[in-house]
């Protein structure tokens, strides 16, 4: 088998067309009912930028793709194939204008055989040689499809996962499975490892044909530990072709992921291809009513979520991103990871193997309530999909079947007791197609005695009660199942959003008697029962607070199987437009982009095993306060003990107890008066010295209602302009706590780098501890592969087009940047850059 990514050369178009011949009709026809095509590399979805666009719900309809594809197959009888690893949510394949196929499902891998089309096209001589191609995409909105449009996350359209062009000869593998068996795990000495390869051939021809196969597995060091060479006529389905047994075997853990190599090479007349598969030998168990054993021996699954969401590329992340990302979670010290709430790419799946990160997958069976029999097919086929193209990852070992199924939304009808008739079929499903792995899903109590692992809804101190619930909310809910997993917990907090004093809703929200659940309607920011999602400030300071008491509480739940924060990244949403940057689900540790927050090293304090010290407060440069008054400094560590430093004078040294609330007891009282300060924090950890410092100002002026905004500029060493604006009162001081929103314009040659999703990169976006800032291209004018013609033709300002120039001279751009802030005037910043 030959494999390569189509990446290269790719044509876009976002819309419908009247039908396949419009793809290729301006290569015979030039005139001016042809629609524009835009160059892009995939992945790539149409959805990159609008889902995030303020002011308009994302597009969702058919968006087409095009390539000239070189074909040069090496096997004399060989077949051609399209690898898709992900497209969404509907597909259809053409060789010029013959529809070769269609998928329906966003998230899982499909194959597209183009081999007769290619010898049906007479267009290929027309293309000299070149085969072709046309993809048309549709994300429309479909109530009998899944996932539903009232999930919390965009269902994106594009071919946002890699494509890949594959030459295979006339019978060749489709699928090997590697089944791993562990024996006497608690004889060390004694321990053997049994291995079975499982086959499915791909041969549309079903050819009688005797096929030699050879069969080797690996340790990770290369040395052979099983091999064995077998000649047998080609079968249909899937057949087992081979067993060993390999003593003592290395066990794959999230401390140690030591993984094995199976390679399969098949040789038919027509020639020879080779699959390899990566597996592990491990052994877990949820112990009924306690805890998760991984190899024998209890471990805590301390874990987070993703979403395949991305800062300006949406769900087409590239593999460079991928991997920053899963290294990333393993770096705040996480060895759990629920993929929520669809099948993930194959990249995704291989790092948590590479990186010792446990998986729990699920179909996207996500509220809306139970459809008919189409529906219920493509829950069927996508479960069938994900398992059988993830059976070899030793890192799953919870097959997720559903989400929020108890959320009526989708049909007039819903009926409790239909929906546990198909959630069995697909749990006793899962169990016919991999006995060993575990069903798991989360909220939904009328189903929750079907499968193997529930987790409840929990969220105290976000959407009900407070977070000191925790403890007893999940001590109840452990109780009432045989097996409890906490999946979900968290709160939203805006970047660089700082708070001296954090609303927890204490003061005024009755005992709650561990009623902690997230009820329909309560992610609405009006209405409903007092709660801090309503009433709160959505500051990162409360958020690490909670995160602070959930973490030392987890550590002295010795029942606990394990427990997974939402979400590790901010991701967009179409049901968030009043979110303090809309459409964003912000209960991320990192922002869309990946930039830490601070949440980020309370997790790592608790979790990792690198030495880390982090003083709260990096985006906080101004603290406030009376003169004179006692405030915290806060450290958060994994050293026994820290020395904190004031302006050059040691404040003592605090030893670390994960017990003593809040920050382990690495907290410092000083007095503050108004005026600079430096801050200084070291630690001695496992030998290794780990140091922290910032900067702050302290306000001590009190203020008023904000009655004006001010801006300034900074012009980076890349070429981009910062703009930020802070809020002031009538008297001209800071208002430090502001939280009104701001919107962002442009005029002029520059572009706003808007529709981000992060802090710095949204046109409209709520003051955060009284700042909000936008970046800017100060020479962007017009976008990325915009003629004059087209800006004209669209409506591009008039005034604009004196800035629209030859690039290679200089000359001299101006931009005008303007914020608007709710109840305030207008303030602009001229931009001149000469380039």
């Amino acid at each position: 088998m030959l494999k390569q990514r189509l990446n290269e050369q790719w044509e876009h178009y976002r819309g419908s067309l009247g039908g396949v011949w419009e793809v290729w009709r301006s290569d015979k026809l030039q005139n001016h009912y042809n629609v524009p095509w835009e160059s892009v590399t995939l992945p790539h979805t149409y959805n990159g930028y609008d889902v995030m666009d303020p002011d308009h719900k994302y597009y969702q309809g058919q968006g087409w793709y095009r390539n000239k594809l070189e074909v040069h197959n090496p096997y004399p009888k060989g077949r051609t194939l399209l690898h898709f690893e992900g497209a969404g949510q509907r597909t259809d394949v053409y060789v010029y204008t013959e529809k070769v196929d269609s998928h329906l499902g966003g998230y899982d891998e499909f194959t597209v055989d183009i081999s007769e089309a290619m010898t049906r096209s007479k267009e290929i001589e027309r293309y000299a040689g070149h085969v072709p191609i046309a993809i048309a995409c549709d994300n429309s909105r479909e109530l009998e499809t899944i996932p539903s449009d009232a999930s919390d996350f965009n269902l994106y359209g594009g071919v946002y996962r890699y494509v890949n062009l594959v030459y295979v000869p006339q019978i060749s593998l489709a699928q090997v499975h590697v089944e791993t068996v562990l024996e006497d795990l608690s004889a060390q000495s004694a321990r053997s490892g049994k291995v079975k390869v499982r086959a499915k051939l791909y041969n549309p021809d079903q050819l009688a044909e005797n096929i030699k196969l050879t069969i080797v597995l690996k340790q990770q060091d290369g040395t052979i530990v099983g091999q064995t060479e077998i000649s047998l006529p080609a079968w249909q389905d899937e057949k087992e072709i081979a067993a060993f047994e390999v003593q003592n075997p290395h066990l794959w853990s999230v401390t140690d992921p030591y993984l094995f190599d199976c390679s399969v090479a098949l040789v038919c007349s027509d020639g020879e291809t080779i699959s390899q598969e990566r597996f592990g030998f491990r052994t877990f168990e949820f112990v009924k009513q306690g805890p998760f054993k991984l190899n024998g021996e209890r471990l805590l699954l301390r874990g987070t979520h993703r979403h395949e969401d991305h800062a300006a590329v949406g769900a087409a992340m590239t593999e460079e991103m991928l991997r920053e990302e899963m290294q990333l979670i393993k770096g705040m010290g996480a060895n759990f990871i629920r993929l929520g709430h669809y099948q993930q790419s194959r990249i995704v799946l291989d790092l948590c193997d590479e990186l010792g990160i446990l998986v729990w997958e699920e179909i996207p069976w996500c509220r809306g309530g139970l459809g008919g029999p189409e529906y219920r097919q493509q829950c069927i086929d996508m479960l069938t999909a994900m398992i059988e193209q993830h059976y070899n990852h030793p890192s799953v070992i919870l097959w997720g079947l559903g989400n929020e199924n108890d959320w009526e939304c989708d049909f007039d009808h819903f009926d409790q007791q239909e929906i546990r008739t198909f959630m069995k079929k697909l749990h006793d499903l899962s169990h016919e197609l991999d006995p060993s792995r575990l069903t798991a899903i989360r909220r939904c109590e009328f189903c929750k005695d079907i499968i193997d692992v529930y987790s409840p809804s929990i969220w105290a101190g976000w959407y009900r009660g407070v977070y000191t619930d925790y403890e007893s909310s999940c001590q109840t809910a452990f109780e009432n199942v045989d097996s409890f997993f906490h999946m979900e917990w968290g709160a939203d907090n805006l970047p660089t959003r700082h708070v001296e004093k954090p609303f927890t809703g204490f003061a005024f929200m009755e005992k709650t008697d561990g009623v902690t659940d997230e009820r329909d309607g309560d992610y609405l920011l009006t209405g409903g029962e007092p709660r801090v999602s309503r009433d709160g400030d959505w500051s990162e300071t409360y958020f690490c607070e909670m995160i602070d008491w959930y973490l030392k509480s987890q550590e002295k739940m010795d029942w606990l199987t394990g427990a997974a924060q939402w979400s590790f990244k901010d991701f967009a949403t179409p049901v968030r437009p009043d979110s303090p940057i809309p459409y964003l689900n912000m209960k991320g540790i990192v922002e869309r982009d990946l930039t830490p927050k601070e949440a980020f090293y309370v997790f790592q304090s608790y979790w990792s095993d690198k030495p880390m010290v982090r003083i709260y407060g990096h985006t906080m440069p101004i603290r406030w306060g009376a003169e004179g008054e006692r405030k915290l400094i806060k450290v958060y560590s994994n050293a026994e003990q820290v020395e904190l430093f004031l302006n050059g004078e040691s404040l003592g040294v605090k030893q670390r107890d994960s017990q003593d609330f809040p920050c382990a007891g690495l907290r410092w009282e000083v007095v503050l008066t108004a005026g600079e300060y430096h801050v200084r924090a070291e630690a001695i950890c496992n030998g290794e010295i780990v140091s922290d410092e910032l900067q702050f100002t302290y306000q001590s002026d009190a203020w008023g209602e904000p009655s004006e905004i001010q801006v300034k500029t900074e012009t980076l060493d890349d070429g981009r302009v910062y703009v930020e604006v802070g809020a002031y009162d009538a008297n001209g001081i800071f208002c430090p706590d502001a939280a009104r929103f701001v919107r962002f314009g442009i005029a002029g040659d520059g572009k706003l780098l808007d529709n981000l999703g992060t802090i710095r990169g949204s046109r409209q976006v709520q003051l955060a501890s009284g700042r909000a800032g936008i970046y800017v291209d100060p020479t962007g004018g017009l976008p990325a592969g915009m003629t004059v013609t087209d800006f004209v033709s669209a409506g591009g300002p008039a005034s604009s087009l004196a800035s629209i120039g030859t690039r290679d001279v200089q000359r001299k751009y101006t931009s005008v940047v303007s914020a608007a802030c709710e109840g305030m005037s207008t303030v602009t910043a001229v931009i001149e850059v000469v380039k």
